[in-house]
């Protein structure tokens, strides 16, 4: 799934008001997280994570790997906080940010 820039730019704003809904710790990408984050993706489409990794490249591939897994998009990251979209296929219409915002 390639989203268009003016929908990144679109999502990026909705983002921006966000708060993270899955953090991650120094222990990683573990088993919980990844399912946190799939029913998070499934319930609000358009979600914020926080990575607490002093490395920029271990956050960047974490991300990576979890939009993988995930089948979702990385829409931005900014330091240790990455804007991931996952469209779902029956919408929330009461728990979707799309709609909400």
């Amino acid at each position: 799934m390639l989203l268009s820039k003016e929908k990144k730019r679109q999502y990026q704003k909705i983002g921006h008001h966000l708060n993270s809904i899955v953090t991650l710790s120094s222990s990683g990408l573990t088993q919980g997280v990844l399912l946190e984050t799939k029913r998070a993706l499934l319930d609000h489409e358009l979600i914020k994570i926080k990575i607490n990794l002093p490395d920029r490249t271990e956050r960047l591939a974490v991300l990576e790997t979890l939009c993988q897994q995930t089948q979702s998009e990385l829409i931005q990251s900014i330091g240790k906080v990455g804007l991931l979209f996952k469209k779902s296929k029956e919408r929330n219409e009461q728990l979707s940010n799309l709609v909400l915002r």
